[in-house]
């Protein structure tokens, strides 16, 4: 038999591309995760998964049923905006996607105050960077997205929130710190860099540009808190959002760098698909996001 549940961990398994991303994605046990795959393929009675040291990558059987969960979940996702104005604020979901800075530190604040305006709405919030929530946004999975850069995507449809600084930051005890900095006092610097596919990765590459710097040193980590870690250890230098690192210069665990010309800005922005048609739960966070002008305190 087969269940929702089992496509949902299938659909999820191909979508990292491994067994242990659907895990944490899904907050199940990578075993509950290989249990789900073992008991579809025994349903359907093919293999749907290659396993392989690589990762993880469907079948050519698996291929046809994750295109089918989705068209299954569409119809589902219909249903229940076809019936959310019938619930109006009184029920229903809000699922809301964010990147990786602005998922974290941000969505929590904004559905704070919304679940004081909608109570009775379950929200979810889920976080990747640029790449994962843009595809999230035009595969339909979500109808609402946080981003820090604008889509390249024609389909998405973009409404600009607040500009937002982004801060170079050093461990304390650096030589760099106290100090106004030029390029040139960091060409023999180490720099911490986010993943490709990341808005803040992007926005890193151009700093270094602008600052004539592309050929120095750089580090790959996944993520704003592997950043900071990293930063505080001594293992180089980061430009990271003001708001990601605000508890760390705080509290002495980062320091922030001042460097002339100034890191670049950003615009925060809620996207969505353009042919979306939005639930009331989901219109009225849309509503709440044009009534922020600023990073909520």
């Amino acid at each position: 038999m087969v269940t929702l549940n089992q496509l949902e961990v299938l659909a999820k398994v191909v979508e990292s591309k491994g067994f242990s991303g659907a895990a944490k994605s899904l907050f199940m046990s990578q075993p509950a995760v290989s249990n789900h795959i073992r008991n579809l393929e025994r349903s359907l009675g093919v293999q749907l998964v290659h396993r392989t040291s690589l990762g993880a990558r469907p079948t050519p059987a698996g291929e046809v049923v994750v295109e089918h969960a989705r068209r299954v979940f569409e119809v589902l996702d219909s249903l229940d905006r076809a019936i959310a104005d019938y619930r109006g604020l009184e029920g229903g979901n809000l699922v809301v996607a964010g990147t990786t800075t602005l998922g974290t530190y941000l969505l929590p604040r904004l559905l704070a105050d919304f679940s004081l305006r909608a109570p009775k709405v379950s929200c979810q919030i889920r976080v990747g960077n640029e790449e994962a929530v843009e595809s999230w946004l035009l595969r339909g999975e979500v109808a609402l997205g946080l981003c820090a850069d604008t889509p390249r995507d024609e389909q998405l449809l973009t409404q600009g929130m607040f500009e937002e600084s982004m801060v170079l930051v050093a461990e304390p005890d650096s030589p760099l710190v106290g100090r106004a900095l030029t390029p040139s006092d960091l060409a023999d610097q180490r720099f911490l860099m986010r993943e490709s596919g990341s808005a803040s990765r992007r926005l890193q590459e151009y700093a270094l540009r602008t600052w004539g710097l592309e050929t120095a040193e750089q580090w790959d980590m996944w993520g704003p808190d592997t950043l900071k870690q990293a930063v505080s250890q001594g293992l180089g230098i980061s430009l990271l959002s003001e708001h990601a690192i605000r508890q760390e210069t705080k509290s002495g665990i980062l320091a922030a760098l001042t460097i002339i010309p100034a890191p670049p800005t950003r615009t925060v922005s809620l996207v969505r698909r353009i042919d979306r048609v939005l639930t009331p739960p989901e219109e009225a966070f849309v509503e709440l996001v044009r009534t922020v002008a600023v990073w909520p305190a």
